[in-house]
């Protein structure tokens, strides 16, 4: 009988990209995630689901930020007038790419029929499927804050975490057990404010159990509980490699679909001018295959659909079988059933590997005759209530392993304004206000300190892409919210219209308590 399980861990998240006007860019952002990742993602999931010789297991965030999106009412409206442009285009390209384009075609229609038979209502169907014990859902830091950036002043990491347990139930109707800790950070002293949100486990990289103190007898093959009573799983990288690398794994295969040559990049101005784009930009529109990784964008071949879909049953069968032989090596030298943990972005699923959704099926589908089980992390928990007390070391998924990716030259400077205005916060939320009305201001102030803490604005000021964008998030949050602390402070009367202005562009978290950044008081 085949024993151990494989818990695969997916983190959706975007980070808010709301905007009040339609066609911008951080809008696109979304609806590309839409359209190649989670539509796709829930499909394979209910299919899978569905099917009497499958039983599909897996862990899910969902980030506070993606489900804001997800159930904002604008956005679901503007979405399929966002598909028609591009189905239209796909009408209109060279003939040599009209086999890529009416199979691209084909499948955004498929995706747009479910959309439209669910009324957009992605996260009823995330619920469902916890409701059905197919997927965990766990909740993420409320803005994606990168923690041990935070930890100067800790009421900021609790208003963090309380504000994501909060949204996650308001918006999924059940409380939240685990959390995906934004970019798998962790610092000593963590968990305490884990535990005090209500959630009781969480996954780090390899490093972050293997450097534990006492070390685990296990490894990353079972998972630790800190002495605050948190469980901390590991990630392993043998069962994530083949998968997230696009070098040395599935994604990089010459005949899979290229991400980066995009037909926005290819089309002439004018026909840009006329969707409303003032210069080029990807449009999610990807007509060509990897061909040779080194090979210029201007070298890539036309993608052949059948082909590729051909090798994701060889890549998920080969997946297969290097994890059952992973757990059968570790059956021989474990007292207990050996657990391989292997998280991703979801994102990794459709919008950076096309296949990826595809890949997901066909490894449910081939999971039984590779004698492979799938489990969730807190069915792990329920099962195997005896976990080796270690306090977990201070770690990171970003490169290097630790904090180096969002405290560097790039973006150290926000280092020191978040310090700044996460203390103002706590020093005000302390002393409480004079007003009713001030009331309102501080927790529109909340929402903007929050979204000015998103890893994600440092993580592009160090990867160089969108930097201007980025820095301008940043500054135009944290302006807002010392301009809501100046009037509650100076008594100052905010106009009405600016204050709906706010609320309407940055709306999110409707049931923010300042009380959550209060003075925390050893």
């Amino acid at each position: 009988m085949a024993k151990g399980a494989l818990a695969l861990v997916l983190h959706a998240h975007l980070p808010y990209v709301r905007s009040a006007e339609p066609g911008s860019l951080e809008e696109d952002w979304f609806f590309q995630a839409l359209i190649e990742c989670y539509l796709p993602l829930l499909q394979v999931l209910e299919e899978a689901a569905a099917a009497p010789n499958q039983h599909p297991r897996l862990t899910i965030s969902l980030s506070p930020t993606l489900l804001s999106l997800l159930s904002d009412d604008d956005l679901k409206h503007r979405f399929p007038a966002w598909l028609a442009v591009r189905l239209d285009l796909l009408t209109q390209t060279a003939s040599d790419l009209q086999p890529a384009a009416d199979h691209l075609a084909e499948i955004i229609q498929r995706n747009l029929h479910q959309w439209l038979a669910c009324e957009g209502d992605l996260i009823g169907r995330f619920a469902q499927l916890q409701r059905s014990k197919v997927v965990d859902l766990l909740t993420c830091g409320a803005t994606h804050g990168y923690m041990p950036l935070l930890r100067e002043h800790p009421e900021a990491v609790r208003g963090q975490l309380r504000t994501a347990v909060r949204e996650h139930h308001r918006l999924l109707g059940e409380q939240p057990l685990g959390i995906w800790l934004p970019e798998c950070a962790y610092y000593e002293g963590l968990d305490r404010w884990i535990l005090d949100a209500g959630l009781r486990y969480t996954v780090l990289d390899g490093h972050g159990l293997l450097h534990a103190t006492p070390r685990p007898r296990y490894g990353v093959y079972a998972p630790i509980c800190s002495r605050n009573g948190v469980a901390f799983f590991g990630r392993d990288s043998d069962a994530t490699l083949p998968v997230w690398s696009a070098q040395q794994g599935y994604p990089g295969d010459p005949y899979y679909r290229e991400f980066h040559r995009d037909l926005g990049w290819d089309l002439p101005i004018e026909q840009l001018h006329d969707i409303g784009l003032k210069e080029p930009r990807p449009l999610g529109l990807k007509l060509h295959r990897v061909t040779d990784q080194r090979s210029p964008l201007d070298a890539k071949e036309v993608y052949e659909p059948a082909i590729a879909c051909a090798l994701t049953k060889e890549h998920a069968q080969l997946y297969l079988k290097g994890r059952r032989i992973q757990l059968d090596q570790l059956t021989n030298t474990m007292a207990i059933e050996p657990l391989l943990v292997a998280p991703f972005d979801a994102e990794l699923f459709g919008h950076w590997w096309f296949e990826g959704p595809t890949f997901l099926a066909e490894i449910f589908r081939q999971a039984s005759k590779e004698q492979v089980d799938f489990t969730r992390l807190r069915d792990v928990l329920t099962s195997n209530p005896q976990l080796q007390l270690c306090e977990p070391s201070p770690s990171s998924w970003g490169q290097g392993g630790y904090h180096d990716y969002w405290l560097n030259d790039s973006n150290a400077w926000v280092v020191p304004e978040w310090s700044r205005a996460g203390k103002a916060m706590m020093e005000r939320c302390s002393l409480g206000v004079a007003r009713e009305s001030d009331l309102r201001l501080l927790q529109q102030a909340a929402r903007e300190l929050l979204l000015a803490q998103s890893s994600d604005w440092s993580f592009i000021l160090r990867a160089g892409t969108t930097t201007e964008l980025a820095k301008e998030r940043i500054h135009r949050h944290l302006n807002r919210f010392w301009q809501l602390m100046q009037a509650i402070n100076d008594k100052q009367h905010l106009p009405e219209d600016l204050l709906i202005t706010l609320e309407s562009e940055d709306g999110l978290f409707p049931f923010i308590q300042a009380t959550d950044w209060a003075r925390i008081r050893d």
